[in-house]
């Protein structure tokens, strides 16, 4: 995270929107489902696109899709089958903050992120 030292909510969001991108990059965590924290040494992980993610917080609670797109530049996840309905009936995607999603999933197509995870024994 941003090392922050006021308490101030305008200062702390001023931080985080300008936070450089390997920095916001630690925005995009999210925890491992039970299973996978079994498996795993780890808690939480960056999401990527091609996980697949369940929704705990919000108007979506419950329901799983994968990631389709990540976007960076407002730290937010845009999850298949999460979305919202506009006034004149289309839909459209319904951005998630990573910290209210659990990944049940992984995307190992990337063998640095397969290497780094390490599998217990």
């Amino acid at each position: 995270m941003v090392r922050i030292e006021s308490k101030q909510p305008r200062k702390q969001r001023k931080a985080r929107y300008n936070a450089p991108s390997h920095m916001k990059t630690k925005f995009l965590n999210a925890p491992l489902s039970a299973s996978l924290k079994e498996k795993y040494t780890k808690k939480t992980l960056r999401v990527v696109k091609g996980d697949t993610v369940k929704v705990t917080r919000g108007d979506h609670t419950g329901e799983e899709g994968l990631v389709d797109a990540v976007d960076m530049r407002n730290t937010k996840l845009i999850v298949h089958g999460v979305s919202s309905t506009k006034v004149d009936g289309t839909e459209v995607p319904r951005t998630i903050d990573a910290s209210k999603v659990v990944i049940t999933k992984l995307n190992l197509d990337d063998k640095r992120r397969v290497a780094k995870l390490g599998e217990s024994e």
